[in-house]
């Protein structure tokens, strides 16, 4: 491994470019995605090689989005090869699950607050080989005042910006993680997955824990949930107009089913493009993190097509 350095800042990250070793990355009949270089006939579970191949999404960096992708995408995978796989697709965002194991070398590891100094600075060093940075993260809370200022602590020197969670909705203990957000200058995005299995459900709810607040607490606005949940993405996006800190781009089979299945992007019932273009009207900046669940033997193929949907979208509103 190279010697640990500094992760790249979500700012700086998108202008790092790589060299390029391999020339055969052909997109379904022979052309190129896009022309934004992605994969589709990559060996899924082949040993990533480095230098990767660098993305180009010119239309994403004229409206001020960063393409990242959730953790929970490559939860198969340890961390260590989640980043890996990452890289090789082009992407410089991650927004790493917080619950999720470390590295197969030590699968009782997470990457959260309680790793210790030598993991964090492999961790560290990992990201910057890979070209990444974790402009934003999604992790648990658990009530208690100690464990927020460990896990402030531990992410701060990573360079995160967004607090992706679902914490205790008891308006003292958000009062605390304010305080805290104001202290290290980060956001606190509380999360909305489907209707039965969160307390932020709908926007409304996030809207009453946040509102009278200042800039530090608002939304990790997932689109998909939404429509899980039989909600419309766009008016919820509506809703919470100036309190989206991070997107969650997911797809689902079925509106109002709450635990159906994903889909590709842009193939389903989760109002994909109308959602990017309500975040384009709102002049939204920041990441769109796409949270695929639907984990197959094609995962990076799907991911690819994922990304290439995104620039596509964007393609659309910026002419």
């Amino acid at each position: 491994m190279k010697p640990s350095k500094p992760s790249v800042s979500f700012e700086e990250n998108k202008n790092q470019k790589s060299g390029i070793d391999r020339r055969d990355f052909l997109y379904k009949g022979g052309a190129l995605a896009l022309g934004l270089g992605l994969l589709s006939r990559m060996p899924v579970f082949a040993q990533v090689k480095k230098p990767i191949m660098p993305l180009e999404l010119p239309n994403v960096d004229k409206l001020g989005w960063r393409v990242s992708v959730q953790g929970y995408t490559y939860r198969r995978f340890s961390l260590f090869e989640a980043l890996d796989m990452a890289s090789e697709i082009g992407l410089h965002y991650f927004e790493v699950r917080s619950n999720l194991k470390l590295d197969t070398k030590r699968p009782g590891m997470n990457a959260d607050e309680n790793m210790p100094g030598d993991a964090r600075k492999e961790l560290k060093a990992r990201l910057a080989d890979n070209g990444l940075s974790v402009p934003t993260i999604f992790t648990d809370f658990t009530g208690e005042r100690d464990q927020a200022k460990r896990l402030f602590d531990f992410w701060k020197d990573f360079g995160t910006v967004v607090y992706t969670a679902e914490p205790p909705q008891k308006k003292e203990y958000i009062n605390m993680l304010e305080e805290l957000c104001e202290e290290y200058k980060v956001k606190l995005a509380l999360h909305n997955h489907q209707r039965e299995r969160s307390e932020y459900w709908s926007p409304e709810i996030v809207l009453e824990m946040s509102n009278g607040r200042g800039s530090y607490v608002g939304a990790t606005a997932d689109g998909g949930q939404w429509a899980r949940s039989n909600l419309d993405p766009v008016e919820c996006l509506k809703k919470l107009e100036g309190r989206i800190f991070n997107f969650h781009l997911k797809d689902i089979q079925t509106k109002g089913e709450l635990f159906c299945n994903n889909t590709v992007i842009g193939e389903g019932q989760g109002a994909c493009a109308e959602s990017l273009a309500e975040l384009a009207r709102q002049g939204y900046k920041g990441a769109v993190t796409i949270d695929f669940e639907h984990d197959t033997p094609a995962l990076q193929e799907d991911m690819s097509r994922n990304i290439a949907f995104v620039e596509k979208q964007a393609k659309k509103l910026v002419n």
